[in-house]
C-alpha cells in the first residue's frame, strides 16, 4: 500500500477528483484529511470514504472549512498537526471554472467582478494552503504537494475562458516555482492538468451540449472518451506516492491524448 502511515490533506474533497483521490488514498492506507466547505457534502461523503478504508488501516476525517479564508487555513492546519503529528502529503483541489454564470464566456464577453471571481477561486486557497503546510514539511525534509491545473492553462481548451485560462497557467508556474524553491528541502511539488473531466459539477454542463459539441469533443480526444474523476486521481496518488520521488515541477496533462 502506497500511503501507509501517510497523512493527507485533501481540499475540496467531499466530490469530484478531491473526493476520487480521497477514495484511493485512504484505500491504501493513508489517514485522509477531507477538507471541503459544504456541510452536506461532507456528511454525503465520509460514510463512503470510510468504507473505502475497508480494511487497509487508512482512515478519513472531514474538516469543514473555507480554503479562500486565510484564518481558516491557519486553523486547519493547527488542528491536523495537532491531532496526526504531521503532513506527508496536501493535495490542493479547490478550483474550477464553473463559479460564473458564463465559463465559456470570452474576453470581451467576461465582467471584471467574473474576472476576479476566478481568478480567485483558482488561485488563491492552492496558495493558502500551500503558504501553510511548507514550514511543517520544511521541518521535516519530506513532502508531497499536488496542485490542479487544467489543459486550459495550455491555452488548449475551447470550452473555458482567458480568466479561467489565466488561472490555471498560475497554477502551472505556481507549481513549477515552488518546486524549485522546495526541492532543496526534500518537498516536490507537481500538478496535473486536466482536460474535460465529468465530475458532479461538470456533467450536468456537458449533458446540456449537444450531440454533436459531445461528439466534436470525444472525436478529438485519441482514447475517444472524456475523463472521470479517477482517471485524474489516479495520476495524482502517483505524484503524492514514493513512486514520484524523483519527479519535481511537472505539470502531466491528463487529456486523453489530447
Amino acid at each position: 500500500m502506497r500511503f501507509k502511515n501517510k497523512v493527507a490533506l485533501i481540499t475540496a474533497a467531499a466530490n469530484g477528483i478531491g473526493r476520487a483521490t480521497a477514495e484511493i488514498m485512504v484505500r491504501e492506507g493513508a489517514t485522509v484529511i477531507a477538507a471541503d466547505n459544504h456541510q452536506g457534502r461532507l456528511d454525503e461523503a465520509m460514510p463512503a470514504l470510510s468504507k473505502a478504508a475497508g480494511k487497509s488501516g487508512g482512515r478519513a476525517h472531514g474538516a469543514l472549512v473555507d480554503a479562500l479564508d486565510p484564518a481558516q487555513v491557519d486553523k486547519l492546519m493547527g488542528d491536523v498537526m495537532r491531532e496526526q503529528g504531521e503532513i506527508d502529503i496536501l493535495v490542493n483541489a479547490v478550483g474550477g471554472s464553473t463559479v460564473v454564470a458564463k465559463p465559456a464566456a470570452t474576453t470581451e464577453e467576461l465582467s471584471f467582478a467574473d474576472w476576479q471571481k476566478l481568478i480567485a477561486f483558482n488561485l488563491n486557497a492552492t496558495f493558502l494552503c500551500t503558504h501553510a503546510v511548507i514550514p511543517h514539511m520544511r521541518r521535516r525534509r519530506s513532502g508531497k504537494i499536488v496542485n490542479l491545473a487544467s489543459i486550459a492553462g495550455r491555452g488548449l481548451s475551447s470550452e473555458s475562458s482567458s480568466a479561467y485560462a489565466a488561472a490555471k497557467g498560475g497554477i502551472i508556474a505556481f507549481t513549477r516555482k515552488l518546486a524549485h524553491e522546495l526541492g532543496p528541502d526534500g518537498i516536490n511539488v507537481n500538478a496535473i492538468a486536466p482536460s474535460v473531466t465529468l465530475t458532479e459539477r461538470i456533467r450536468p454542463h456537458w449533458e446540456k451540449r449537444s450531440q454533436a459539441s459531445k461528439a466534436e469533443t470525444i472525436e478529438r480526444t485519441p482514447l475517444r472518451r472524456v475523463a472521470e474523476a479517477v482517471d485524474q486521481a489516479r495520476v495524482i496518488c502517483f505524484l503524492a506516492s514514493s513512486d514520484a520521488d524523483f519527479v519535481t515541477g511537472l505539470t502531466i496533462d491528463v487529456t486523453g491524448g489530447v
